[in-house]
């Protein structure tokens, strides 16, 4: 199998409709290979069925896409032979054993039985669960199985990870470690799509974000790309001592356009900043004025900004589906 190795997802007009309700409604995607790209949305914005489509999992009713130059409908043995899916809820086993699961999915992947013990025991020291690995499922906190559906996804290290709110239910600590996985998996050659509505997940991880709306593309760039669109920086600064206040937003406002406010006991500046080039003459001449600065910096728009100014509503992780109802019509398909 010859495996293209520029682009790891390419998809054009990706449409898919459950009666009269259009979930996707032609989405175009690029996820160059070696990367982490992130897709956010709003509940029943169209993420689940995407990943759904370009995981094999549903035929898209218009368009199309390739993963690794493979069409995902005419030739989908070839795109599942290098992807690993981990949904939205475990799909392992609650009857058996953490071990006895992940040797399951092992030995299903190919490997031998020894082989798949010790690549069952390995995952479980990755995702700190070896001190339950003889626990039967049905005595595990949500966290805990969420853990082993991540494991299960990652035995065999596949080339196209799709991570479908991955660390939804997860502890602070255990996402920090999911973080560290995926960081690892692209270290080490892999590319993973991740939906999302940890916005911070997204700005630690993702070398691209899209943003998708009522099945919609409606943004796709890198974070500082997406920040940028929404607007420039603020500059915050603080004189030594206040009572320079004015005189240093008279010299603020001659490096800067736009509105500045001076705020506060300590005579905090606001101001709107777009060469950031510019600090270090602007410090010089405040130093040359003799008024010292006691802090400055520099702020972007946050994601949660880009994201409430492209949809129009803040960005709320959900502990429910990404798209419930829709989830229902693919089952009576």
């Amino acid at each position: 199998m010859v495996i293209s190795t520029d682009l790891a997802i390419e998809a054009v007009g990706l449409t898919k409709a459950f009666g009269g309700f259009r979930a996707v409604d032609g989405i175009d995607l690029v996820v160059p290979a070696g990367s982490v790209y992130a897709v956010l949305g709003p509940n029943g914005a169209g993420k689940t069925t995407t990943v759904r489509m370009l995981a094999t999992l549903l035929r898209p009713d218009a368009g199309g896409a390739r993963v690794f130059g493979f069409d995902v409908v005419g030739e989908a043995t070839a795109v599942r032979s290098l992807i690993g899916v981990t949904g939205q809820y475990a799909s392992v086993d609650e009857d058996l054993t953490a071990t006895e699961n992940l040797v399951v999915f092992a030995k299903l992947l190919g490997h031998s039985r020894t082989r798949a013990k010790v690549r069952a025991e390995d995952l479980l020291h990755e995702f700190g669960l070896e001190g339950a690995a003889d626990r039967p499922l049905k005595n595990f906190s949500g966290g805990m199985r969420r853990r082993l559906d991540l494991a299960a996804s990652l035995i065999s290290r596949p080339p196209l990870l799709f991570l479908d709110e991955p660390t939804t239910g997860l502890d602070p600590r255990t996402r920090a470690q999911m973080w560290h996985t995926v960081r690892d998996l692209v270290a080490g050659g892999s590319t993973v799509l991740l939906t999302t509505q940890y916005l911070e997940e997204a700005d630690q991880l993702a070398d691209r974000i899209a943003v998708i709306d009522h099945g919609r593309l409606v943004a796709d760039g890198t974070a500082d790309d997406l920040k940028a669109a929404v607007g420039g920086s603020t500059l915050l600064l603080v004189p030594a001592d206040p009572s320079h206040a004015a005189a240093a937003a008279a010299i603020v406002a001659g490096f800067v356009d736009g509105d500045i406010v001076v705020s506060g006991p300590a005579g905090q500046i606001e101001a709107p900043i777009a060469d950031l080039e510019m600090l270090p003459e602007l410090l010089f001449v405040l130093r040359g004025a003799g008024i010292d600065v006691e802090e400055i910096s520099v702020q972007k728009p946050s994601l949660d900004e880009v994201f409430f100014s492209i949809t129009g509503q803040p960005m709320k992780p959900q502990p429910v589906s990404d798209e419930p109802d829709v989830a229902q019509h693919e089952d009576a398909a």
